[in-house]
């Protein structure tokens, strides 16, 4: 396990929204990214959550998608300490968890991620 620090995956995160396309770049709009230690608690949890995705997916949105609460995007900071050894495992780990999520933002599904390899 290698401890890491919140701002060290705040500016990982940085530098992969930086690093994507910009054809998606632009259509990132009305989303939060936090981290956080541990997700909650709850039944449908299985196994360890490295990121979460909680909103309206731009796949999803229409004509009545305004005036709401931005989608958010949470990284959880201890366990992707619990899985990684070494810088170089935490740099290529988070950057998967965020654009997993961000593929979710985007409207694919587990199924279609992880076809990507994500």
């Amino acid at each position: 396990m290698m401890e890491i620090t919140r701002e060290k995956i705040e500016s990982l995160v940085i530098q992969c929204i930086e690093t994507l396309p910009d054809e998606f770049k632009v259509k990132l709009e009305n989303i939060d990214i936090v981290i956080e230690d541990y997700p909650k608690k709850t039944k449908k949890n299985k196994g360890i959550m490295l990121g979460l995705y909680q909103g309206v997916p731009i796949s999803e949105r229409g004509f009545w998608y305004n005036n709401v609460l931005p989608d958010k995007i949470t990284i959880f900071k201890n366990n992707i300490e619990s899985l990684c050894n070494s810088e170089e495992d935490v740099d290529n780990t988070v950057k998967e968890v965020v654009i997993h999520e961000f593929a979710h933002y985007f409207g694919l599904d587990e199924k279609q991620i992880r076809k990507t390899g994500y």
